[in-house]
């Protein structure tokens, strides 16, 4: 049976309204450490963050539309990087994947992959070998495909576009989509696309334990939370 502990090294305890202050960040950065999480996910403006201990700090890239030109989001990824993000949350152009330009999906996914990369290079950081490479210093990539305003083809196309681009996760919403966020169906839909060679992470709507554990029997490895303490309330020690 999965433990609170378990559920804790899951999370990434996110804060992206934009009328966050620096304060606010601080007390996310704080609760992190007392939940005993895996990562704190910031708006880029927050960055850096200091006086984290062993958090991993993640971002967004491109959020929450996904629909700026690729360059804007490599260009942004990479300064992520060199203020002190480990892991980027970049969101796809969703308009490309209902077209069914996949193409552009990977060209667009493997921009921010490329960019990411070669600014760790330039830091001297460790090369991301897999998706908890973050935790021993790298930098890595989820792509977040906003699975809620795809069907099942359009999900599959832009997770199989994530693998051929380099990412290190998939991820299914930014939880401002007003088409919604996380289900397990779409979670298990990603894993079995990605299969063991990418992580998933499960975002957007996930408010109680059962919710986390439904999304975690389907396959995700990672979830994105803003209440985390109400979810891991739900688990034992």
């Amino acid at each position: 049976m999965i433990t609170r502990t378990d559920v804790a090294q899951m999370i990434d305890h996110t804060l992206l309204k934009p009328e966050s202050t620096p304060d606010d960040f601080a007390a996310l950065v704080e609760a992190g450490k007392e939940l005993g999480v895996k990562a704190v996910c910031v708006s880029p403006s927050a960055l850096p963050v200091t006086d984290t201990g062993d958090l991993v700090v993640a971002t967004v890239v491109g959020f929450p539309s996904g629909a700026v030109k690729p360059q804007i989001k490599t260009a942004e990824a990479a300064q992520a990087v060199r203020d002190g993000a480990r892991e980027i949350d970049m969101v796809i152009n969703v308009g490309q994947a209902i077209a069914g330009d996949f193409a552009g999906v990977e060209a667009d996914i493997n921009g921010v992959v490329t960019a990411v990369a070669e600014a760790a290079k330039d830091l001297g950081l460790p090369v991301a070998t897999g998706p908890e490479s973050a935790t021993e210093g790298a930098a890595i990539v989820k792509v977040i495909i906003e699975s809620a305003a795809l069907n099942d083809e359009q999900i599959v196309g832009a997770c199989e576009a994530a693998v051929r681009a380099g990412a290190h996760y998939v991820k299914t919403s930014t939880g401002f989509h007003p088409a919604g966020g996380a289900s397990a169906h779409a979670v298990k839909l990603m894993r079995s696309t990605v299969g063991d060679a990418l992580g998933v992470k499960a975002s957007g709507g996930i408010r109680d334990a059962q919710a986390a554990q439904s999304m975690i029997e389907a396959g995700a490895s990672r979830l994105g939370l803003s209440g985390s303490a109400a979810v891991l309330d739900g688990f034992t020690a």
